[in-house]
């Protein structure tokens, strides 16, 4: 399937004298990577900074079937709908978004979505995660968007106030190329690695993610008083900020946690947070769809 048959709107060196000393620090390949995204990163911040207001935004929601820990993920029945039509509905209620669409690699997810209603965008299986598949996706729309929303398909429960919320965050942070939203971290889930943890600075940017517990204090143990941070599953990029992501090299943090936003952070480029109340999470494993049902069913959603 072809991307034009399954949305309406889709087409076709210096080297310093002390050697010894800044030898340790990077070589090679990995100082000329370095150098240049401290180079992209400056161009693309200095572009934004005289930009025009970023309104045109587009709500894109990647989604795959084969996953190691979750095959078939977003088709899993959640109280009889699908999980991605239960997000796409969701994010359908967001008043910042100007066009929703799926980008996916599989004609099964394909054919739900156009079922219920969604514009699909066919992508190919080489993308690496959500990010790149959302800049793949962009690529085949004839429209031209200032901001794009990546938008987790295993999040059935995301209020859509929270996708105007990192949006909002991205247009009122001209120095930053990508926005995403926090939320309270249970006790329960310190340790789990699916929960991913985040740390701020008093001005709202993003530090660092992980899998670990974050801060780690000496004692070794969750301090009950400390306001730890879950990282939800939706961010939006800067359009142009997109098409260089995929071009940066892999980075050693991102590779250790296995997590997209540190070579975000990690090429020096800044991130926008903001903290939400949400008490629900994704989907991570098949467990997580019981109390996912569990959640609706008290809130009398259907």
């Amino acid at each position: 399937m072809s991307p034009t048959s399954t949305t309406s709107s889709a087409t076709s060196s210096s080297s310093g004298s002390n050697s010894t000393t800044s030898s340790w620090l990077m070589q090679g390949p990995l100082a000329g990577a370095a150098i240049a995204a401290s180079a992209g990163a400056y161009a693309v911040i200095s572009a934004l900074r005289s930009a025009r207001f970023r309104s045109q935004v587009i709500g894109i929601i990647p989604a795959r079937f084969a996953s190691s820990r979750f095959q078939g993920k977003p088709l899993v029945p959640i109280l009889g709908k699908p999980m991605i039509q239960r997000t796409w509905e969701r994010a359908k209620l967001a008043t910042t978004l100007n066009k929703l669409v799926v980008a996916t690699d599989d004609e099964r997810i394909a054919e739900i979505c156009q079922g219920f209603g969604a514009d699909v965008i066919m992508t190919s299986e080489s993308c690496q995660n959500g990010t790149e598949r959302c800049n793949e996706a962009l690529q085949y729309l004839r429209k031209k968007f200032d901001i794009v929303v990546n938008i987790q398909g295993d999040e059935p429960l995301l209020e859509p106030e929270i996708i105007d919320g990192v949006v909002k965050a991205l247009q009122a942070s001209p120095d930053a190329v990508f926005s995403t939203a926090v939320t309270s971290l249970k006790p329960e889930d310190a340790s789990d690695p699916n929960r991913v943890k985040c740390v701020m600075d008093a001005h709202g940017y993003a530090i660092y993610f992980s899998r670990g517990l974050i801060p780690y204090n000496k004692s070794g143990s969750v301090n009950p008083q400390y306001p730890y941070l879950l990282h939800l599953g939706i961010q939006s990029y800067d359009a142009q900020f997109l098409k260089i992501y995929p071009e940066l090299p892999p980075t050693p943090l991102q590779l250790e946690e296995d997590l997209e936003q540190l070579k975000v952070l990690e090429n020096g480029y800044k991130m926008k947070v903001i903290k939400v109340d949400h008490d629900a999470h994704g989907v991570d494993t098949p467990e997580d769809v019981n109390k996912i049902e569990s959640l609706m069913r008290e809130r009398n959603l259907s």
